[in-house]
């Protein structure tokens, strides 16, 4: 399994960047795990839009999502004659969202007649091409999945999407091949929000859930571009306790 990072920007999109995106690669068959801003185009560096089986998204946030609408243009538009309709996947309540995005944007049913819209069960272990893919909520401003993808010989890469820290995440991620966190918050914690959630961690936070899991390897990411990347990397190196990789566009990992 390969893992292209095509975005790893937060919800403001670095110089040059984009947001959450994956491209995720088993033989023949490609993943986008999210679709943030920016993303598409970053997409199209390294295969065509019709060649993306199956898109799925961690949560409902635009920087996870927004760059659907210029993806679902491309399918609908120049690629009409195609039969082929990637799979979108959305967590519980997405298919609202999809609708209702379309509505704002006046766009009709594009996004529904480009993908082949589903809810998937976050309790269910779900079938993605040659892929197994299971589920974690986890804690967020909004409801949100972190994901296990394992290959047929028992390879797995999980993603943690955006979340404060928690206790379930190691124990789902325990023993990961390889291991994506996020780093909003750099290298000091922001104040939670008016109800006293926080929604995103530290990199040395996320290098304590990454050691709790005892996850093989760990990269860094949704991280912004101006913090210091060394800070980031040398805080979530020393609570890991060993090297971390930071993503960056164009980064692959090979699982």
């Amino acid at each position: 399994m390969q893992i292209t990072v095509l975005g790893k920007s937060p919800a403001m999109p670095d110089a040059g960047g984009a947001c959450s995106g994956y491209l995720v690669s088993e033989g023949d068959f490609r993943l986008l795990l999210d679709c943030g801003t920016g993303v598409f185009a970053k997409l199209r560096m390294f295969c065509e839009p019709n060649d993306v089986d199956t898109i799925l998204i961690t949560h409902m946030h635009a920087d996870h999502v927004a760059d659907l609408l210029p993806f679902g243009h491309a399918l609908s538009f120049p690629l009409r004659h195609l039969a082929h309709r990637p799979r979108l996947l959305v967590p519980p309540g997405g298919a609202q969202r999809i609708q209702e995005i379309s509505e704002v944007f006046g766009i009709g049913y594009q996004l529904e007649q480009a993908f082949a819209v589903e809810e998937y069960e976050p309790a269910s272990v779900l079938t993605v091409g040659p892929l197994e893919t299971r589920f974690q909520e986890v804690p967020h401003y909004i409801r949100t999945w972190a994901c296990e993808l394992r290959t047929p010989i028992g390879r797995r890469f999980t993603f943690g999407a955006d979340c404060a820290p928690n206790e379930a995440l190691p124990a789902f991620a325990a023993h990961s091949d390889l291991l994506i966190l996020e780093a909003t918050e750099g290298t000091s914690v922001q104040p939670a929000d008016d109800d006293g959630i926080r929604g995103h961690m530290t990199a040395q936070e996320a290098g304590e859930m990454a050691r709790a899991a005892q996850a093989r390897r760990l990269v860094i990411t949704h991280f912004s571009d101006q913090l210091d990347p060394e800070a980031v990397r040398a805080a979530a190196a020393v609570s890991f306790g060993a090297d971390v990789d930071l993503a960056h566009g164009g980064a692959v990992y090979v699982v």
